[in-house]
């Protein structure tokens, strides 16, 4: 949108200014500006005599720059329901994989298990990679768990040195959420399939009031606002990389690397699956990403659930 990128600096800038720039009246401006506020959200401060500019600077999203660095086609989206939505739309209309759609803002972002994912405008990264496997879903088992490693290696190339992974699809910092992962399949299950990646990491989100756990942004652990376009320029070079290993030779090559990291390693943890909540000890995770755990003395896979740190074990 052109009057957010002649605002994105966080500087001052009066209605004439900003008219004459876009080439309309002032009321025309006023009228823009109250569209960014009621429809993405963006909050505009008006001082008279000096102007409008937003509350901070905005790192916006430039599909170009990504997709040269990214080695990926990529396309950005202003406003959308959900990038994975807008995959799977894109799929049906039989644009080919690889691709990676990216929004600035997403109306009904998902999460795991139906819940909402908060994407305010221009503040954080809501990433689609879409790939294509030719051994059906076989060969994407444990794809969340590797996209996670994909996460992680990203974040230590940008400073981030103590990212954890929570099985199966959570990055944590300092015990907060930093970023999540949605797989979502389609195709022909027993042959060619599509994996839709779906990836949200807070990058300079700094406040939100729907979130229902813990969370942390990039902005907050590096002492700055990052670059968006870098975060996901490294990101998908990584998602390329590790997917390549992935379709090659499973999880299996990444599983070593993947319990390294796994902040849960070793600890006394409750699942919860439905109206069952298993105790045990995390013993690792399995080849097809299930879960490993020690229950009453046995090894145990689950392949579902909700991981939570058990209260009643000292951990």
């Amino acid at each position: 949108m052109p009057l957010l990128k002649l605002l994105s600096d966080g500087k001052f800038h009066s209605g004439v200014e900003l008219g004459e720039a876009l080439g309309v009246s002032r009321s025309a401006i006023w009228k823009r500006l109250k569209t960014l506020e009621d429809d993405l959200g963006v909050e505009v401060f008006k001082v008279p005599g000096r102007g409008y500019r937003l509350e901070e600077p905005l790192s916006l999203l430039d599909a170009e720059r990504i997709a040269g660095e990214g080695g990926w086609p990529v396309a950005v989206l202003a406003s959308i329901d959900s990038t994975n939505a807008e995959a799977q739309r894109r799929l049906q209309q039989q644009q080919q994989p690889p691709f990676a759609l990216l929004a600035e803002h997403q109306q009904a972002g998902r999460g795991r298990r139906g819940r909402a994912w908060v994407s305010p405008y221009g503040k954080n990264l809501y990433l689609t990679a879409v790939v294509s496997s030719q051994g059906g879903i076989q060969k994407l088992q444990a794809l969340s768990l590797t996209m996670g490693l994909a996460v992680i290696r990203t974040l230590q190339q940008l400073g981030v040195e103590d990212a954890w992974l929570k099985w199966p699809n959570d990055v944590l910092v300092r015990g907060r959420k930093l970023a999540g992962i949605l797989i979502e399949l389609s195709g022909d299950p027993q042959d060619v399939c599509q994996a839709i990646i779906g990836i949200g990491i807070n990058v300079n989100m700094r406040m939100a009031n729907d979130i229902d756990q813990p969370w942390i942004s990039m902005a907050e652990v590096l002492g700055g606002l990052q670059d968006r376009n870098q975060v996901a320029s490294l990101l998908l070079r990584e998602i390329d990389s590790l997917w390549q290993i992935h379709r090659q030779s499973g999880f299996a090559a990444l599983r070593g690397e993947w319990e390294r990291y796994h902040g849960w390693q070793g600890r006394a943890v409750t699942l919860s699956s439905g109206v069952r909540c298993i105790q045990g000890t995390v013993a690792g995770v399995a080849e097809d990403g299930a879960i490993l755990m020690r229950v009453d003395g046995q090894i145990q896979a689950f392949s579902g659930g909700e991981l939570s740190l058990s209260l009643d074990h000292d951990s």
